[in-house]
């Protein structure tokens, strides 16, 4: 399987990544650092997209059914050499489910997961899940 993407950047304002039908604006300055995405941050919800399609994948595999999740990814850089050192996910999902085997889900999303993989490769990746009763 393979991917592409295609990314454009206007100097001094804002870049973009154009994925088949989606848009994803970051930003390039500090001047957008309270408006926009950086680099830091796509690449952290580019985890926690992971995570959801994984979810999504193993609730057919696995049998059961949500109403949906969230999730919250946060992550510590390191300075010198500027890279992510540790990202800790908490994932809720929303469901009815009593039967839903917790510690097999989480299992299988951090073995099967492409891009959980990928980062695990050069960063801990730790995590939870909860369920909520709706």
């Amino acid at each position: 399987m393979k991917y592409s993407v295609h990314s454009t950047s206007v100097a001094k304002t804002k870049g973009k990544t154009s994925i088949k039908e989606s848009e994803i604006v970051f930003g390039l300055t500090s001047d957008s650092a309270d408006t926009l995405a950086n680099p830091a941050e796509v690449f952290l919800s580019s985890l926690s997209a992971c995570i959801l399609k994984s979810l999504e994948r193993f609730s057919s595999i696995l049998k059961f059914e949500y109403l949906h999740a969230d999730i919250a990814v946060n992550a510590v850089r390191l300075e010198k050499p500027p890279r992510m050192d540790k990202i800790y996910y908490d994932l809720t999902i929303y469901t009815n489910e009593a039967h839903l085997n917790v510690e097999l889900l989480q299992k299988n999303i951090e073995k099967f997961g492409t891009i959980f993989n990928t980062v695990k490769t050069s960063c801990t990746i730790s995590g939870q899940i909860h369920l909520v009763s709706e």
